[in-house]
């Protein structure tokens, strides 16, 4: 039996692994659920884009606060919270499946708490990682993670489905109690006192503690706007219903495969994260590995053969979780503690803001340019950017061991 990765043998960051799983997996369940239900309604896509508006929403707003309130209080507490209010929304949605699901406010409102709990939990879910685990396994636990989030984007879904075949009520039921027991291995961590609790009374200026960070960091600056435009201009998922019937033919069926196989990437990449972190150039490794993902989807926009697009989508995902989790890391060691729940709640909009305006403007350009042209030049900005940035952020460009950057934020 093969060891434990080192992360996993720290038994709080084992809890927050499993509560991140249960979490995930019934948010993807969910997910299914309302989609399915919310189209049935007016059989109209743009219900199902008010719901990811709803869903969206809270973020920008809510932000700010948010990361001062994970920063002052016990990170733990704030996350299960969180948990435990969106299995309050489980119950409610449950309730409004057996009253016969025909309203579309329902789910509309339901959504827009779904995205207040999400804005408020996430930061202080972000931040817990680095406050678990130490500095020179962090990575891989970040990794590790990001391969909680993959299973269940990949196993969520499909239960859910099946679930909601079975029963529509079922999805709910399952789901809230996902939720429950998630809560419940978060209320196990140890609840450390808040790190910015000895600070000054809250104000304007320690709400834009992030926003000040961010700026006056070219590390910290570099690694989330390049993250905010490789996939803004380099996305392509919001297509991949065009791609599978008017380019490939290959139908719904290959539509789902399309969409599946990033993640099986990612969580390849994962799975070799956790057992071999990146090392030393690592910042010049996540150049090369967003100019790789922006030449995947090139390659995808240019694909005739369903194999090879499907190749392109594994590659695209296999290098993304590489991007990632250095960005990730980086965020984490480059940010004092005091200030790491801020700083996720600005990042958390950044990536929040890619991928919404990112699905806008490739449905923009494909209907400007074509799809093929669209997604073929997106691809090839995304080239030129990782190509640039070592002009634009040297300082990010010049990172080697990720591990470094902890004693710069130790020292400021």
């Amino acid at each position: 039996m093969p060891a434990l990765p080192p992360p996993m043998r720290i038994r709080e960051f084992r809890r927050l692994w499993v509560a991140i799983l249960l979490s995930g997996f019934a948010a993807q369940m969910i997910e299914v659920a309302v989609g399915w239900q919310v189209y049935a309604i007016h059989h109209d896509a743009f219900d199902l884009g008010l719901i990811g508006l709803c869903e969206f929403v809270p973020l920008p707003l809510l932000a700010l606060p948010a990361g001062q309130l994970a920063d002052r209080l016990s990170r733990p507490l704030v996350f299960s919270a969180s948990v435990l209010a969106q299995a309050g929304v489980a119950g409610l949605l449950l309730a409004v499946t057996v009253g016969g699901a025909r309203q579309l406010w329902a789910f509309l409102a339901l959504a827009f708490v779904t995205g207040v709990t999400g804005a408020f939990g996430q930061p202080a879910a972000r931040a817990l990682t680095p406050e678990l685990v130490p500095g020179d396994l962090l990575a891989g636990a970040l990794a590790l993670r990001s391969i909680a989030f993959q299973v269940a984007t990949v196993a969520g879904p499909a239960a859910g489905g099946l679930l909601f075949a079975l029963r529509p009520e079922a999805v709910y039921a399952v789901g809230a109690a996902f939720l429950v027991l998630s809560a419940g291995a978060l209320a196990r961590l140890p609840r450390r006192q808040g790190a910015d609790s000895l600070a000054a009374e809250p104000g304007v200026a320690s709400l834009l503690g992030g926003i000040r960070l961010i700026r006056r960091t070219p590390i910290l600056l570099g690694a989330i706007t390049l993250d905010l435009f490789a996939v803004l201009f380099g996305g392509a998922v919001a297509l991949l219903p065009l791609f599978a019937k008017s380019v490939l033919h290959v139908g719904p069926a290959g539509l789902g495969v399309l969409r599946s196989v990033p993640a099986f990437g990612a969580l390849a990449a994962g799975i070799i994260l956790t057992r071999r972190p990146v090392g030393g150039r690592a910042g010049r490794k996540l150049l090369v590995v967003v100019a790789l993902f922006g030449a995947s989807m090139v390659v995808f926009g240019l694909s005739k053969w369903f194999w090879l697009s499907t190749l392109a989508l594994a590659v695209s995902g296999f290098v993304d979780m590489f991007s990632m989790n250095i960005r990730s890391t980086t965020i984490a060691l480059a940010t004092p503690n005091v200030l790491l729940g801020r700083v996720n709640s600005v990042e958390l909009v950044f990536i929040s803001a890619s991928n919404e305006l990112g699905a806008f403007e490739s449905g923009a350009a494909a209907a400007l340019l074509g799809a093929v042209p669209a997604v073929v030049a997106g691809g090839a900005v995304t080239i030129g950017l990782a190509l640039v940035w070592p002009w634009v952020f040297p300082a990010l460009a010049r990172v080697d061991r990720l591990e470094s950057l902890q004693v710069r934020a130790e020292a400021a």
